[in-house]
């Protein structure tokens, strides 16, 4: 640089020089010309000089660009020292120098760095955004977790980054790991994990579970009582229990009493001094979610979700475990084309079952409607406790059922309100009218012939299958005729007004809407099989399949079908 500022200033020094030169000589003498001529000539190759050294200059960076080594990238594991940094790259440990223009205290845990040749920190990259993504199977202390992929052919220990150092973190959660496999960087939200199963809980008082008296009863002196009145319980020595079956054919409310004991528990629990903030966290497993192919996987789902219910009972949670189609999962180990999983899978349950130590850490309700399936070892005292037992509705219970639907918001026929004086009673007396109808011991409500193993022939008629799915159903296909018969008479009341002619007005819900459906759910429901296997009716029948030798449905004959179905589609 020396030598070419001494070859600038003699450059300008010769320019001077011959300026000086031009300015002694006379205007028209011939030597000025040429001396002018000689300094552009110069001026010109100075700019050629200028540009060929910044070319040189571009060239030579070029150069040292692409023969410098390739700085690595590293993972910041912490500092041991003022100016020593710990980390890894490749899978290496480094005790490393750092670039004194990096502040060590801006380095977080678990950053990417840049390394150069000489294993020098040299830059910043901040945390890495992508990565392998992994399940936490046991959180060790505050500062490392233990994980392992979902079907547990590799355990790795991982420390926490500093974007983790305060979060919350459970066995089942999913984090992503740096690339070195050494610290986990980030919590994810996975779609697969134990939220899937929470279901929220409407408001639902027992007042909105009709028909099921006993069970209700049975289900507050079990469930309600213990936790109402602990002191009690312990004054007389009485075990709470741990688990309970609530069993019986489907459609009549199992699942409905199973939300309905998670809300008013939870509720009474709030009015409670000691436990106002606590609200429930209602976990809905479906059996046959559970069943995984892969070996081991079903059981880890099961230790997740027990974890996850203890985990938020500690958070100030009352946990509802509510396993509905429990045959499905828990049925004996021999008796099953899964008996390779159940083997496993129901010994698991067990397990965890009894890590529960009362109501007070989670309450586990089951729900089935076939109970002989079940291993007898999950229903054994000290497991499932009580077993209670969810009828089909019979006449009371079915107007219950119906005063819930049928409520007096809901538009009727003008007919029904001229029977009564208001409204309430008109509806009073169709459901009185509409229960005795489908209860009659009538030849059109014959539904099945049972075959017992004496000889004994019986008949069941519809109102021995009833339930309140049932029921619902037919209140709403009474609403889908009514609102039919709506908009058919809106159509005819735009053509009336064209016409002039007065608006006929259109009828609202009707008896013969209700005897219709009744008619159309029975012929055309799927809860009902459509075979004469008697393995697949005996599911639906409260009868000891020991003593049923068949169970034919009676079919009516094609007039009658055609009566019972008509302008139904």
């Amino acid at each position: 640089m020396s030598d070419e500022r001494h070859e600038g200033e003699r450059e300008f020094d010769l320019l001077d020089r011959i300026d000086l030169l031009i300015a002694t000589l006379p205007p028209g003498d011939a030597m000025r010309r040429e001396l002018l001529d000689l300094r552009m000539e110069i001026c010109q190759r100075e700019e050629v000089f200028v540009e060929a050294r910044q070319t040189i200059e571009k060239l030579e960076e070029v150069i040292k660009k692409v023969t410098s080594p390739a700085n690595r990238i590293g993972t910041f594991l912490g500092n041991v020292g003022k100016e020593t940094a710990h980390i890894v790259v490749g899978g290496a440990d480094y005790y490393c120098n750092v670039d004194p223009r990096i502040p060590m205290a801006k380095l977080k845990k678990g950053t990417r760095v840049l390394v150069n040749e000489a294993f020098v920190i040299v830059g910043d990259l901040g945390f890495e955004p992508a990565g392998p993504v992994t399940k936490i199977t046991e959180v060790i202390g505050t500062d490392r977790l233990r994980v392992g992929n979902e079907h547990g052919t590799q355990s790795l220990v991982l420390q926490r980054s500093a974007q983790l150092a305060k979060t919350a973190l459970k066995q089942g959660d999913e984090v992503r790991v740096d690339s070195n496999y050494r610290m986990a960087l980030e919590m994810m939200s996975a779609p697969g994990s134990h939220e899937h199963y929470l279901d929220n809980v409407p408001e639902l008082p027992w007042s909105k579970v009709g028909g099921q008296e006993r069970a209700i009863e049975a289900i507050k002196d079990a469930i309600e009582l213990p936790l109402l009145h602990p002191h009690l319980f312990e004054k007389f020595h009485h075990a709470t229990p741990k688990g309970f079956l609530l069993y019986g054919p489907p459609g009549c409310g199992k699942t409905l009493i199973g939300k309905a004991t998670a809300y008013n528990l939870t509720r009474q629990l709030r009015e409670k001094a000691a436990e106002k903030d606590v609200r429930e966290y209602f976990m809905h497993v479906k059996g046959p979610e559970i069943l995984n192919m892969w070996v081991g996987e079903s059981e880890r789902m099961v230790r997740e979700i027990f974890a996850t219910a203890r985990e938020k009972r500690r958070e100030g949670f009352m946990p509802f475990l509510f396993i509905d189609e429990a045959e499905s999962i828990l049925g004996t180990r021999r008796a099953s084309r899964y008996s390779n999983i159940l083997s496993t899978l129901v010994p698991m349950f067990c397990s965890e079952m009894d890590g529960i130590d009362s109501l007070n850490d989670v309450v586990i309700i089951l729900a089935s409607n076939r109970a002989d399936l079940i291993d007898p070892a999950i229903l054994r005292p000290g497991r499932i406790d009580r077993k209670i037992k969810v009828d089909r509705p019979n006449k009371e219970g079915a107007r219950e059922i119906y005063r819930i639907y049928l409520t007096n918001d809901l538009p009727y026929d003008g007919a029904l309100a001229k029977e009564a004086d208001n409204i309430g009673a008109a509806i009073e007396k169709l459901i009185e009218r509409l229960v005795d109808w489908q209860f009659a011991k009538r030849d059109e409500n014959k539904f099945l012939e049972v075959t017992l193993r004496s000889g004994r022939k019986e008949v069941l008629y519809r109102g021995d299958l009833i339930s309140g799915a049932v029921i619902a159903s037919v209140v709403e296909r009474a609403k889908g005729m009514a609102i039919k018969r709506a908009i058919a008479s809106l159509r005819a009341s735009a053509d009336s007004a064209v016409a002039g002619v007065a608006d006929p007005g259109f009828s609202g819900i009707t008896e013969q809407d209700l005897q219709m459906s009744f008619h159309a759910e029975y012929a055309e429901n799927d809860i009902f099989p459509p075979t004469d296997i008697t393995e697949d009716w005996l599911k639906l029948i409260d009868y000891d399949p020991e003593y049923v030798v068949k169970i034919a449905p009676v079919r009516p004959n094609a007039a009658q079908r055609g009566a019972n179905l008509g302008g139904v589609i």
